[in-house]
């Protein structure tokens, strides 16, 4: 294995010239189909329409949509002319889309109508009023001085705005000598991507990424993987997110294989495309593979073409994971990491063994060096013994954008990035991840891991998913409530849960409280907001008439 000193557009350009006529995206549902000689036209007229709205390098071009088949057409027009794509999540409301906006300079904001729970263009009018009045290329916004151009991602017209006809129109009047002259200009250590941290804790901070960050990283993790040309991807997860435009797009576009996209989860769809299209992989956090395994219609479709793919981006229970390897026919592997480790920091391969799978989240990727540090004494720990997971090497962020202070906080001298989370290396090598450090629960000087009890939970007939958290309490500081989310038709009570627990873990990890819910608090990209939790339970308690004691 090596790391490569590629741009994205180089990337792009050499699948273009090696296999133009073989499929890189395909929308099944739609029968959209592109392949790579296509795309990379495409692209190159997208890039020479940004040169012409004034899009040069370092400007901040930001992407406000689903997985609609021209995100990653403006992804790469971006990276060929050394622009900064800046993901916006999907859920994001009126505050959170004006802070980002503002925090990161943005010149030019793609996006498209919006999700059934949120109108982007009402909200893009009520944050840039001008727009209304103003010409196309003339914005000029008092709170949001840089600014310049908003862009439709449709066919339809929007005053003020352009849309992807126009800006490709304005693609043909630019030569492609200054498009040449723009790409020279670009080099592989220059930041391409921009992702704001989710949230789960704090404000969210632009995390700088270059294209040997990420293009490397989608590479090593496709290696893990035994990814060839010929496999196909089945794409679920969203694009904004780093297991999307990385673990899913950059391992794709540095194999040069096919992507098959859904715009938005659904997991009737996900199966369907992946028996339309005999995708060898699929990527989904936990509740989406929950999602399509209880699917009512999932043995009508066909997985056996399946081999490989990915769980993350929360901690995945080992129950589930064996049951994905059993009814989806495929060798599930499972990446930790963070966006600011661009975000592979380890990760399973497909040849270890199903245990090593199910209950590690693998061993470090290949030019990264991860470490177990005691958080309070800052030593090495020794193997089995937990501390916090920290890495550094090539898919170590650029930094924090604009927050020189929070990256200090988060790189050490060393050069160690402090991710926050707690996890143990074993005698061969292999990491589990216990908690993270705020997920911790102090119940009358007892720490004690939700993860534990998590998984031990998982196996109590009925329970569909379960997150543990920390309940408020004035006698302990803290108790353990556990959040239930049942199969159709199960019924099981809180007694139920506590005798299943009595005899077989510690009592003081034994739930105090029991809520049976319909669903967890989650960020954009399917992460379970645990801090949510506990306000959660304080409301369902009072609702009950309880107070926490």
């Amino acid at each position: 294995m090596q790391l490569f000193d590629r741009t994205l557009g180089d990337w792009l350009e050499h699948w273009a010239k090696v296999s133009p006529d073989k499929e890189y995206i395909v929308y099944s549902d739609r029968d959209l189909r592109y392949t790579w000689s296509q795309f990379n036209e495409r692209v190159n007229t997208v890039a020479k329409g940004l040169l012409a709205l004034g899009v040069e390098k370092g400007s901040h071009v930001g992407i406000w949509a689903t997985n609609v088949p021209d995100w990653l057409t403006y992804l790469y027009a971006c990276a060929k002319i050394g622009a900064v794509y800046v993901t916006v999540n999907t859920n994001y409301k009126q505050n959170e889309l004006e802070y980002l906006v503002e925090n990161s300079d943005m010149h030019t904001l793609c996006l498209i109508d919006g999700t059934f729970e949120s109108d982007y263009i009402a909200m893009t009018y009520e944050m840039l009023p001008e727009l209304k009045t103003c010409q196309r290329g003339f914005l000029r916004s008092k709170r949001f001085p840089k600014m310049r151009n908003v862009i439709y991602l449709g066919q339809e017209k929007h005053r003020g705005m352009y849309n992807t006809p126009e800006v490709m129109l304005l693609g043909q009047t630019v030569s492609d000598q200054r498009l040449e002259e723009a790409k020279k200009q670009v080099n592989c250590h220059d930041i391409v991507n921009m992702q704001y941290t989710s949230g789960t804790t704090g404000f969210p901070k632009g995390v700088m990424l270059s294209h040997h960050n990420i293009t490397n990283n989608g590479y090593l993790t496709g290696e893990h993987m035994k990814f060839t040309a010929d496999d196909k991807l089945c794409c679920c997860v969203p694009l904004f997110h780093c297991f999307g435009i990385v673990l899913a797009s950059m391992n794709v576009l540095t194999h040069g294989c096919t992507q098959v996209m859904v715009e938005r989860f659904d997991a009737l769809l996900v199966l369907a495309s992946i028996h339309k299209e005999r995708c060898t992989a699929v990527y989904g956090v936990p509740t989406m593979f929950i999602a399509e395994l209880n699917h009512p219609m999932f043995n009508m479709f066909d997985m056996s073409c399946l081999r490989t793919g990915i769980m993350a981006g929360s901690l995945c229970p080992i129950e589930l994971m064996r049951q994905v390897n059993t009814k989806m026919f495929m060798d599930v592997t499972s990446v930790y990491g963070l966006t600011e480790t661009s975000p592979g920091m380890t990760h399973s391969r497909i040849d270890d063994p199903a245990e090593v799978r199910y209950t590690t989240v693998g061993s470090d990727y290949e030019f990264t060096e991860v470490a177990v540090i005691d958080p309070e004494t800052g030593e090495r720990c020794p193997d089995g013994v937990q501390g916090e997971m920290c890495c550094r090497g090539y898919n170590v962020m650029k930094g924090y954008y604009k927050n020189p202070q929070a990256t200090a906080e988060c790189i050490d001298k060393d050069g160690f990035l402090h991710s926050g989370d707690l996890g143990v290396r074993d005698e061969n090598g292999n990491y589990r991840i216990t908690g993270r450090i705020k997920d911790m629960i102090i119940r009358g000087g007892e720490n004690i891991y939700p993860r534990e009890i998590e998984e031990f939970l998982y196996h109590l007939e009925g329970v569909k998913d379960v997150q543990v958290a920390a309940v408020p309490s004035k006698k302990y500081g803290e108790e353990v409530g556990a959040f239930i989310i049942l199969h159709e038709g199960a019924k099981l009570t809180e007694y139920d849960v506590k005798d299943f627990c009595k005899g077989k873990i510690s009592r003081y990890k034994i739930p105090k409280y029991v809520f049976f819910v319909d669903g967890f608090p989650l960020t954009g990209s399917g992460k379970i907001q645990k801090y949510k939790l506990k306000d959660l339970s304080l409301e369902l308690l009072a609702k009950q008439g309880i107070v926490p004691v």
